[in-house]
C-alpha cells in the first residue's frame, strides 16, 4: 500500500528542479510577494491561529510560541524582506583551479534539493524554512505539529498561491500530514529527500536522529548555563542572569542552570533574587544555593533533584548550583550541556579565556545573555534553528548552510595517462 504522502514526496523532487533554476531576481520578487500576502492575509491568519490556541492549554510552554498576533505576523512579513536582500548562496565559486593540461576545475555553491523539517508548535518556522529554502533554491517540505496545523496550513496556502500567482510551480513548498504515522515515511524517503532537519524538544530530536534513512542536521534542545565567576560584578551578573531567563523562557538560548562561585554565592543571590522574585521565577537550588536563598526568605523555592541539572525548563524556573570554582564549573557544564549556549560573567580575562577555549558549545559567551543566539541577531537573517552538532553547520542554522558544494570539471578531450 502506499504512503498517503508518497506523491508529495514525488513531487517534491520535481519542484526541486524548478526551485534550482530560479534566478536570483525571481528569488527575490517571491519573496517580497510572500511578505505582501501574508500582510494581505491577517485576519485570516488571526482566525487559524485563534481555533489553534483554543486547543491548548495556556500554562503550556508551547503556548507562548504558538501565539500569533498583528505585531507577529507583521514580523513574519518583514522577516521574508529580510531573507529577500541577503545574498544568493547559490552558484557561488568557492575554489578555481587549471591545471597544467589546462583542464579547468571549479568547486561552487548549489542547493541540496528536497529539504524535510519536523518542527513544534511555531507558526513562523512555516514562513522562515519556506523563505529561506526558496532563496536558497531548495524544495521544502515541512511537518509541522498537530497543535499548530490550522496556523501551519492557512501560512502555506497563502504561499503556495503567491508561487501560483507568479507561474512557479507551488510544490517547491508543500505541507505534510501532521499525523505521526507519516513521520516514518518521511524519514525513510531516502529516494526523494535530501535532508531532515528536526527542531524541537530533546525527544523529537533524539527519534529522528534514531530513526531517520536520511541525513540529519540537527537543531538541538537548548539545556544553557551561565557561570559567575569570582571576580564578576555583581550587578551586571545578575542583569544578565534575569535577562537569560525571564526574556523569554520558553525558547532554546534561554538560561537553564546558574553555576556561582561559592566566594561570591551570598553576595550574588542577594542581588539576583529581587530580580526572580519580581518576575516569579520558581528556583531548583542545590543544597548550599538552598541554604542562602532560604535564609533570604525566597518564596519560589525547591530542593533541586539530580534531573533537575541538564533540563530545559522552557518556563519560569531555573536550577542553581554553587560551585568551588571555575574548574568545577567546568566540569559540571561538559557534563550537563546540551553544547548550545554558555557564558561566563567574569572580570578576570585568563578565565573568560579559559572558558572561551575550552566549553564545547556552538555559541559560548562572556559577561552577555545567551539569549543573543540567533541567526537574525548574528546578521544571518532568519534561521531554521541552531544547529549543536559539529557536522556541516553549527550554531545559527541559516541561509549560508542550506547549500551544499559541487565539483565542476570542464575539458577539452583531456584524458588521464
Amino acid at each position: 500500500m502506499m504512503s498517503s504522502i508518497d506523491k508529495q514526496l514525488r513531487t517534491a523532487r520535481e519542484a526541486s528542479l524548478t526551485a534550482k533554476d530560479l534566478t536570483g531576481a525571481q528569488k527575490v520578487s517571491l519573496l517580497e510577494a510572500f511578505a505582501a500576502a501574508i500582510r494581505d492575509s491577517t485576519p485570516e491568519i488571526l482566525i487559524q491561529n485563534k481555533n489553534d490556541l483554543e486547543r491548548m492549554e495556556r500554562k503550556d510552554p508551547r503556548y507562548d510560541r504558538l501565539i500569533l498576533d498583528k505585531t507577529r505576523v507583521e514580523t513574519l512579513a518583514k522577516s521574508l524582506e529580510d531573507i529577500s536582500r541577503l545574498k544568493d548562496p547559490t552558484r557561488q565559486e568557492l575554489y578555481r583551479k587549471i591545471l597544467e593540461n589546462r583542464l579547468e576545475i571549479r568547486k561552487i555553491t548549489v542547493p541540496l534539493g528536497v529539504v524535510g523539517v519536523i518542527y513544534e508548535s511555531r507558526p513562523n518556522v512555516t514562513v522562515d524554512v519556506a523563505a529561506l529554502c526558496i532563496k536558497s533554491g531548495n524544495a521544502v517540505l515541512l511537518r509541522g505539529g498537530s497543535d499548530a496545523w490550522n496556523s501551519n496550513r492557512i501560512l502555506t496556502d497563502i504561499l503556495r498561491k503567491s508561487l501560483q500567482i507568479a507561474g512557479v510551480n507551488p510544490d517547491i513548498i508543500q505541507l505534510l500530514p501532521a499525523d505521526r504515522e507519516y513521520v516514518h515515511d518521511l524519514l525513510q524517503a531516502k529516494k526523494y529527500v535530501d535532508i531532515i532537519i528536526p527542531r524541537g524538544s530533546q525527544n523529537l530530536i533524539d527519534f529522528v536522529r534514531d530513526n531517520s534513512k536520511i541525513p540529519v542536521i540537527e537543531t538541538g534542545a537548548g539545556v544553557c548555563h551561565t557561570y559567575v565567576d569570582k571576580t564578576a560584578d555583581m550587578e551586571k551578573a545578575a542583569r544578565i542572569v534575569h535577562n537569560a531567563k525571564v526574556n523569554r523562557p520558553s525558547v532554546c538560548n534561554a538560561l537553564d542552570t546558574v553555576l556561582v562561585d561559592k566566594e561570591v554565592a551570598e553576595e550574588f543571590l542577594t542581588r539576583l533574587i529581587p530580580l526572580f522574585e519580581n518576575s516569579q521565577v520558581m528556583v531548583h537550588a542545590d543544597p548550599d544555593a538552598y541554604a542562602i536563598l532560604f535564609k533570604l526568605h525566597y518564596n519560589l523555592l525547591q530542593k533541586a533533584n539530580e534531573s533537575d541539572f541538564g533540563r530545559e525548563f522552557l518556563s519560569l524556573a531555573c536550577s542553581v548550583k554553587v560551585v568551588p570554582g571555575l574548574e568545577q564549573a567546568l566540569r559540571h557544564i561538559g557534563e550537563y550541556s546540551s553544547k548550545h549556549s554558555e557564558c561566563i560573567v567574569s572580570r578576570n580575562q585568563e578565565a573568560i579565556d579559559k572558558f572561551l577555549n575550552n566549553v564545547d558549545a556552538a555559541v559560548v559567551y562572556s559577561n552577555a545573555s545567551t539569549r543573543f543566539t540567533d541567526g537574525a541577531v548574528f546578521g544571518l537573517g532568519a534561521e531554521i534553528g541552531i544547529s549543536t552538532q559539529k557536522l556541516h553547520a553549527r550554531g545559527p542554522f541559516a541561509l549560508e548552510k542550506l547549500v551544499t558544494e559541487k565539483w565542476v570539471v570542464v575539458g577539452d578531450g583531456q584524458v588521464r595517462e
